[in-house]
């Protein structure tokens, strides 16, 4: 039987998803140029009134990739502001977060399957171990904010497809 790599499950999949995303937003940009959309109003868009605008979809999911990274390997994860207001300032988020990413290398996730997690939610904590924390909740919520994300870009007309979705990079 052959060992888990936490590596190989992880890493390549955000880095993958992250540079996806990078090439969604710029489309999105771009034909909303072309179409004379604001680009605030895709940025503030969201698919019903109590979800999350795309540009908060953006930020939680980078957070889950970095905080993945960062919890797995043993550190604590990275402090960025969700302070972006333009396509401009989420590339460069989606950039920070891929960089760090890229800079867990596969012998600090050695034994991460292992590895007690704790995150604090208001008012608990949920405790995993590593393997359980990625495949359970950082990949599962990552993947959710990044389709909610292609949803709403979709939903106000930008030319999308499953292939910008998975194949971008």
């Amino acid at each position: 039987m052959s060992k888990l790599n936490m590596y190989a499950i992880s890493a390549p999949a955000f880095a993958n998803m992250l540079r996806n995303m990078s090439a969604i937003l710029t489309k999105a940009e771009s034909q909303a140029k072309a179409k004379g959309y604001a680009p605030d109003v895709l940025l503030n868009a969201r698919l019903a009134p109590d979800m999350f605008s795309l540009t908060r979809q953006v930020q939680i999911a980078t957070d889950h990739a970095k905080g993945a990274m960062a919890r797995l390997s043993g550190q604590a994860p990275v402090a960025i502001n969700d302070t972006e207001t333009t396509f401009a300032e989420l590339q460069a988020r989606i950039a920070r977060v891929l960089a760090i990413v890229e800079s867990v290398s596969e012998a600090q996730l050695e034994g991460a399957e292992n590895r007690q997690v704790t995150i604090k939610i208001p008012g608990s904590e949920l405790k995993f171990d590593g393997l359980s924390y990625l495949t359970g909740f950082a990949l599962p919520n990552f993947y959710f904010h990044l389709t909610a994300a292609y949803a709403i870009l979709r939903h106000n007309g930008i030319e999308l497809g499953k292939r910008d979705f998975l194949l971008a990079s």
